[in-house]
């Protein structure tokens, strides 16, 4: 059967915002666009792909094709760049060589407001560099940098890799998200510790996810020292968010995580005695590329101005009266 690239990709944006109207926006198309989209690949597949909730969730079948468009609609950007690059070098008559595309890798939210911000004011700087955007997964924690995937990244922990450096953009207190209707939802004004979230059901991740990242969200817990897992996996946050809303996993991250993952029945907690975690911009060691010396250059100049970026944090709860403590 042929596979329509558009449907995927519609299908994979209403994984990933659990949301068909946030689909549509994120895509530039209209919901009932969207929503024609989903039908006809179901129709096409024979199966439901989505549930019809708040948030919509995948179905085990959907769950699997998330992975599989995932992976071929990155393989498309990536044949479509390559041949876009040829094409534009051989044009007769070209006086120079085609300007090589910068491309953001992006974990998650990245560093929070700071990430667009860097990267509207790189446009502004260089208009004449084409951006390309990639959303990273938490296996490519260091690999898409090493691999030569994308060219800087907004990532957290602080990959470890001698072949990567990292530069620190925000400083945040470390929470678990939970449902709504476990026992720990009820400390989301208060804060939990350690050892009142050693024994949540985290999420697995593949085996080759890095060793540094698997430490940062089980919050070293690792080996013989981990707690029980959910059995289910995740790689983006999107997939994190659905199992603590459907009840079989929890997950951890930043404290701005709540900002930009505040799906109905997931509950975000503060770890008070965590140690504090960063995020970072990382760039290849030794990487003489001026593009990406200026696109870093202008990111710490950011850094030093963040709090006209960042939003203010009304608290990890909606309606909350602490404000983040967001530190460089």
């Amino acid at each position: 059967m042929p596979v329509d690239l558009r449907l995927l990709s519609s299908f994979l944006a209403v994984v990933e915002e659990g949301h068909f109207a946030r689909a549509a926006a994120r895509l530039f198309l209209s919901p009932p666009a969207v929503t024609q989209h989903v039908r006809r690949l179901e129709s096409d597949l024979g199966t439901r792909l989505l549930t019809r909730s708040s948030p919509v969730v995948p179905t085990p079948a959907g769950e699997r094709l998330a992975g599989h468009a995932r992976a071929l609609l990155q393989a498309a950007d990536a044949a479509v760049d390559d041949v876009c690059e040829l094409v534009e070098a051989g044009r007769p008559g070209s006086r120079r060589q085609p300007q090589r595309p910068l491309r953001v890798g992006i974990m998650g939210h990245g560093s929070a407001e700071l990430t667009p911000a860097a990267i509207n004011a790189y446009r502004r700087a260089r208009p004449e560099v084409p951006v390309r955007i990639r959303q990273l997964d938490f296996t490519e924690h260091a690999t898409a940098l090493v691999e030569d995937r994308v060219d800087v990244a907004f990532v957290r922990p602080v990959p470890g890799d001698e072949r990567v450096r990292a530069d620190v953009l925000t400083t945040e207190q470390r929470i678990v998200a939970v449902h709504a209707r476990t026992s720990l939802a009820d400390a989301a004004a208060t804060g939990a510790t350690l050892a009142d979230v050693a024994e949540l059901p985290f999420f697995r991740v593949l085996g080759h996810t890095p060793r540094p990242f698997t430490e940062y969200l089980y919050f070293g817990q690792v080996g013989d020292g981990a707690g029980r897992r959910s059995t289910d996996c995740a790689v983006t946050p999107q997939e994190v968010l659905t199992g603590v809303v459907t009840g079989r996993a929890a997950g951890s991250g930043l404290k701005s995580f709540a900002r930009y993952y505040a799906w109905p029945g997931a509950v975000f907690v503060p770890v008070l005695d965590a140690p504090w975690e960063s995020s970072y911009l990382a760039v290849r060691a030794g990487d003489d590329d001026p593009e990406v010396r200026i696109f870093r250059a202008l990111t710490l100049a950011l850094v030093r101005d963040a709090g006209q970026y960042l939003a203010p944090d009304p608290g990890v709860v909606t309606g909350g009266a602490r404000a983040a403590d967001v530190r460089r």
